[in-house]
């Protein structure tokens, strides 16, 4: 028997384009009949640790780059019809509360309303989720028990396991979001999609070959 394939998602609520990437996981994991895992990492804390910074950041006041990358995203959109985007008004937003708060919910059990949840406040009805109020009222909009995890948020595990995801995301050579592993291959970017699909298939036909 093969092992399973370990394919990850690192991911952080912040990110516009990890939200647009995990739009597309579900049809991957149909094809390839694998299952990603999904790794709550702390982009800041990834970005301190590497020197790196946001686009916002590294874009500002160059010519023309910032418009091919609009551009990019908009094909994006349009090949895997997105129809649920709406940028937040209110970006950048300040996630530690967000990812303490997804950690927490994988520790409880409750990571898949939690993360769509997560993303809906952020980018398709946008709240300004840094605020504990709007945080509050957003998760208890979609059904959650979010007191319990606002508490289970603040005990040291959750934060020493968000601390190991990001510190280990860097060990392994993140730099940024949405990253991808597939085995120890690493992906960057949503537009690498495609690759991480391709490499799926191709580790595990390896895979397969190994064990015939």
């Amino acid at each position: 028997m093969a092992n399973q394939l370990k394919v990850e998602f690192h991911f952080d609520f912040g990110s516009p384009n990890a939200y647009l990437a995990a739009l597309v996981l579900p049809a991957i994991e149909a094809r390839t009949g694998v299952k990603f895992d999904y790794v709550p990492v702390l982009l800041g804390g990834v970005y301190k640790a590497t020197g790196n910074k946001s686009p916002g950041e590294t874009l500002r006041g160059i010519k023309n780059k910032p418009e091919f990358q609009q551009l990019e995203t908009q094909r994006f959109i349009r090949r895997h019809d997105i129809t649920t985007f709406k940028f937040n008004p209110f970006f950048p937003v300040n996630t530690l509360m967000l990812m303490r708060g997804a950690v927490a919910a994988q520790f409880e059990g409750v990571f898949e309303p939690y993360f769509r949840a997560g993303y809906h406040h952020m980018w398709e009805a946008p709240k300004k989720m840094d605020d504990p109020a709007v945080f509050r009222d957003a998760f208890i909009a979609s059904g959650l028990d979010v007191d319990r995890l606002i508490a289970r948020a603040q005990q040291d595990d959750v934060k020493k396991k968000l601390i190991d995801n990001t510190g280990d995301a860097v060990e392994r050579g993140e730099f940024g979001s949405p990253t991808f592993f597939v085995g120890n291959e690493m992906f960057f970017g949503k537009d690498q999609l495609r690759d991480v699909e391709e490499e799926i298939v191709a580790q595990s036909r390896g895979a397969t070959g190994r064990t015939a």
